[in-house]
């Protein structure tokens, strides 16, 4: 099924059944702060070696007052394993504090905000600047440095800073980084995902702030067959562990 079109300038709403460490959130109660979205599965690989531990640095790091990070248990396989009473237990036994939503499902039984965002499986890394729009999505383990540079870029930007501002952190952040997709790509442990085609109607090539990266180093659950318009930046980096969408 083809995800729905968006605009990544105005990203859909978290589309959520319950929530775990918080009071309910929303994208747009959080406008004025970089925010930090990792969707997870509790029995995928990455998510556990990679994703949430990252998660749980990346708050440590950073203020509250500037950065948000939630987490998003978007399931998509196993279901009656990791169902919400489980998931409570699990976030108690591992420690982690961050707030966390659980991605409703449709009537399919897909998780709707995995569908909305096109997301092929876990972990998945969005990251969302002060005003609300979605300026990276990563498929997989992402490099901390990489990630904080871009989080720490983000914070720099004014809460009301026009496009000129987010373009030229964008040129200098593809100055001084280097482009994960130009390193060799190592499918170890490999994807486990669905098939999915879509195109969010604007263009890949777009040439402001978005930033889509599919990086499996580390490995991924789930994922589809993927074919993308997203106009935000969008890389994929290969490794183990990768839980994909089937």
């Amino acid at each position: 099924m083809a995800s729905q079109q968006f605009n990544p300038e105005q990203p859909p709403e978290l589309v959520v059944s319950q929530w775990f460490n918080t009071e309910p959130l929303s994208l747009k109660a959080l406008k004025g702060k970089v925010v930090v979205l990792v969707a997870f599965q509790m029995q995928c690989a990455g998510s556990l070696r990679h994703a949430l531990p990252q998660a749980t640095r990346i708050a440590r790091a950073f203020t509250p007052e500037e950065v948000a990070v939630v987490g998003l248990h978007m399931v998509f396989e196993n279901h009656k394993d990791m169902a919400p009473e489980h998931l409570a237990e699990f976030l108690k036994t591992e420690h982690i504090d961050i707030p966390v939503a659980v991605d409703a499902h449709s009537a399919d039984g897909l998780p709707q905000t995995m569908e909305a965002y096109g997301m092929q499986g876990t972990p998945t890394v969005l990251v969302f600047d002060r005003q609300g729009r979605l300026r990276r999505h990563y498929l997989g383990a992402v490099d901390d440095v990489r990630l904080g540079a871009e989080i720490m870029a983000l914070c720099i930007e004014d809460r009301d800073a026009p496009r000129e501002q987010a373009v030229a952190i964008e040129q200098k952040l593809h100055a001084a980084l280097v482009d994960p997709n130009e390193h060799h790509h190592d499918h170890d442990g490999g994807c486990c995902g669905g098939h999915h085609d879509h195109d969010h109607g604007h263009s890949h090539s777009h040439s402001h702030d978005h930033d889509h990266d599919h990086d499996h180093e580390g490995g991924c659950c789930g994922g589809h067959d993927h074919s993308h318009d997203h106009g935000h930046k969008h890389e994929h980096a290969h490794g183990e562990g990768c839980g994909c969408k089937h």
